[in-house]
């Protein structure tokens, strides 16, 4: 590989670039819309775009596309030649400002809610200059947000834009409160670390639901899963390791910060870390990542699976939202030294645990999902209910203020192992927790509850806004205090008297912390449709429209893709399920009873009074699950067809939820029980063992 430092960035239209081929007063009016959110200026985006379209080719690009973020939570993207006829035979390249702007694909063929008509197909795109444009596959990429003629916003990056923009809003507020008068804009920052699967590419494709759905929708336990914690940290296998190296370097040339990679705790599953930058742009990375995971696996002869649950019975896959919110010169939850003292540093952290604790089923909503339904609450993710860990320093602080007296905080200490060739090292003053769904991790708070395959914008979005409301309220009492201090005092006092049910510094995987948050009052929102249901609530309307994020036309629409969106997942699970039971399991289960009773004659053809009675007992149980399993098949199909009629869209995917796939269960049950008698040989797919084991 080439020197990291030249290959990191280099197919990237980053500020270094504009720097180097615009003119200092272009790129100095650039950076007012960069930097200050101020209004591109058209001529400005005339003299970018030439300049972007001469670095693109020089790049090896002959095509540019607009690549936006529908609510798909995939990305779209519709590809144009630079090339214009002059006349004569012959093409030149030509890339203009407008071209850059603005492009329109077909607004009506991506889901949009009842916002748009099938009829009423035009749309818009528009460069969204905050996230660099970029070089892949020959084509010159520039995200773009996406919205309809009537400018409704039918993507996911609009909202996330408008949510960074509320929070800077109110954070300067704040800040000029507390004297920084200069301060023009505060950004939301993350770090989305990425775990997945990765499985033999051959094996993946004699795994009919693998392909279709993304997950196992049969298959037995296998003999040993992760119940020696032996893959956690482990050896990288060289396979996966020369995957892993090329996925780093593909990465890096798109701009993508891949600081961490290790296996996980389950048998094929491995994770990705990058370091944090500003959310709009993390947003995009992530999106790049999920799809550089799936491309390059592929080169290696591999599947990378990025379902939350590809396999039952062992850990799935979370995208864990490192967020924080800072200025050009300092991250606002930074606790410093002495937090006890630093005040700015309180204000931010009761603020958000203030917004967390007020807007917790808001949290719980933006990672609802069919995916993420069979992930939360099991021994390997937080369950869904959401509660926030501060650790032992800032726990103590919290404590104080809410007993009205807040003088002290604990120190870190050095650990000793005993070992004097050992080095001694400075201990953090507080431990880490894993089962928590919204950690304190040192200066920025851990949201583990995101499910792998989901967008970060809508977990973003949400933390974005919920902040931005606690600030405002906070900012409306403070501009009004006669004496700032003691009204700020009393305000965090407040809020943490009021939220402070919303910290839990237990286990959250242990059974009765299902218990002490009832006590506690706190949501338990068990599955993605009930938290989706509480999207449209008023109070939450009102939120969003309060700070321009979402009207509410757009919150319904949201709200009735996300039902749909999951209804369609368990029907084609369910699909999936029949046809492999019909046409797959059940066949290779009668074959095989077949060929065991062919043997039972033919040996006592040969020995009459030969004691068959295992083989007919094989034949006898195989028969029995053949049975329940033809049942519960039908059973199935009954169902799936009584519920892909229901009108109402929550009706439907709550029948989805709990008679559709509790339908599928009933089926998958005899099935893997079959798997466990039927001979390998005959069995039609790869098994657990098989995918988890053979990389």
């Amino acid at each position: 590989m080439d020197n990291l430092q030249q290959v990191f960035g280099c197919n990237v239209f980053s500020k270094a670039i504009m720097k180097e081929r615009l003119s200092k007063d272009t790129y100095k009016k650039l950076l007012r819309t960069l930097d200050l959110n101020e209004e591109l200026i058209p001529e400005v985006a005339e003299i970018v775009a030439s300049v972007m379209k001469d670095w693109a080719i020089e790049k090896g690009a002959t095509h540019y596309t607009h690549w936006f973020q529908p609510m798909t939570g995939k990305t779209a993207e519709k590809h144009d030649s630079f090339i214009e006829p002059t006349g004569d035979g012959r093409v030149i390249m030509e890339f203009s400002g407008k071209q850059l702007i603005q492009g329109e694909p077909d607004a009506s063929s991506f889901p949009n809610g009842g916002l748009r008509a099938t009829f009423e197909a035009r749309g818009y795109t528009t460069w969204d200059a905050t996230s660099p444009a970029f070089v892949k596959d020959h084509t010159l990429y520039i995200p773009t947000a996406f919205c309809s003629y009537s400018g409704e916003a039918l993507d996911k990056k609009t909202p996330l834009l408008r949510s960074m923009e509320a929070i800077s809003k109110q954070a300067i507020r704040i800040l000029r409160l507390f004297g920084d008068t200069k301060i023009q804009k505060v950004v939301s920052t993350v770090g989305p670390e990425q775990e997945y699967f990765v499985v033999d590419k051959s094996l993946f494709y004699q795994r009919k639901d693998l392909m279709y759905t993304g997950r196992t929708l049969f298959g037995a336990k296998p003999p040993k899963g992760q119940e020696l914690d032996d893959h956690y940290f482990g050896a990288i296998k060289d396979r996966v390791h020369n995957f892993m190296n090329e996925l780093d370097v593909e990465l890096w040339k798109l701009g993508v910060a891949s600081k961490t990679k290790h296996n996980e705790v389950a048998p094929a599953q491995h994770e990705m870390a990058p370091i944090y930058t500003t959310t709009n742009i993390a947003t995009d990375q992530n999106q790049l990542v999920m799809d550089t995971l799936v491309k390059v696996a592929a080169r290696h002869d591999l599947a990378c699976l990025l379902h939350e649950k590809p396999f039952a019975g062992i850990n799935g896959s979370g995208k864990h939202n490192n967020w924080s919110i800072g200025t050009d010169k300092a991250n606002l939850l930074e606790p410093g030294v002495t937090p006890h003292e630093n005040a700015q540093f309180l204000t931010f952290l009761v603020a958000t645990i203030a917004a967390v604790g007020k807007y917790a089923p808001l949290l719980r909503l933006s990672a609802a999902s069919s995916g993420n339904d069979h992930r939360l609450g099991a021994n390997e993710a937080p369950p869904a209910i959401i509660s926030i860990f501060l650790g032992e320093q800032l726990t103590d602080i919290i404590n104080q203020i809410k007993d009205g007296a807040l003088t002290s905080c604990k120190s870190a200490t050095h650990m000793d192992l005993g070992v004097t060739t050992l080095p001694k090292f400075k201990k953090d003053v507080t431990d880490r927790n894993r089962t928590s769904p919204f950690a304190f991790t040192g200066n920025k708070f851990e949201f583990r509850m995101v499910g792998s395959t989901a967008s970060i914008a809508g977990p973003n979005i949400i933390l974005n806004t919920i902040v931005a409301d606690v600030l405002k309220d906070m900012a409306d009492e403070l501009e009004k205090a006669e004496d700032f201090s003691v009204r700020l005092s009393s305000i965090i006092e407040r809020l943490v008297k009021e939220h402070s049910n919303i910290l839990f510094d237990g286990d959250g995987y242990d059974s009765s912390w299902i218990q002490e948050a009832e006590r506690r009052g706190l949501p338990n929102i068990k599955t993605a449709v009930e938290a989706i249901k509480a999207f449209s609530e008023p109070e939450y309307i009102e939120l969003f429209e309060r700070h321009g994020v979402f009207t509410e036309g757009e919150v319904m629409a949201r709200q009735e893709i996300m039902f749909e969106e999951y209804a369609k997942t368990i029907n084609i699970e369910a699909l999936t399920t029949i046809q492999i039971a019909k046409k797959e399991i059940l066949p290779a289960s009668l074959h095989y009873a077949s060929h065991v009773a062919s043997s039972i004659k033919n040996i006592q053809s040969v020995v009459q009074d030969a004691d068959v009675s295992a083989q007919i007992e094989i034949v006898a149980k195989i028969n029995s699950l053949y049975l329940d399993a033809s049942t519960a098949l039908a059973t199935l199909e009954s169902t799936l067809s009584k519920t892909q009629g229901i009108k109402e869209m929550y009706k439907r995917a709550k029948a989805y939820k709990f008679e559709v796939y509790e339908a599928m269960e009933a089926l998958r049950k005899p099935c893997d029980a079959l798997e466990e008698v039927v001979a390998k040989s005959f069995w039609p797919m790869p098994t657990y063992g098989d995918l988890l084991f053979r990389v």
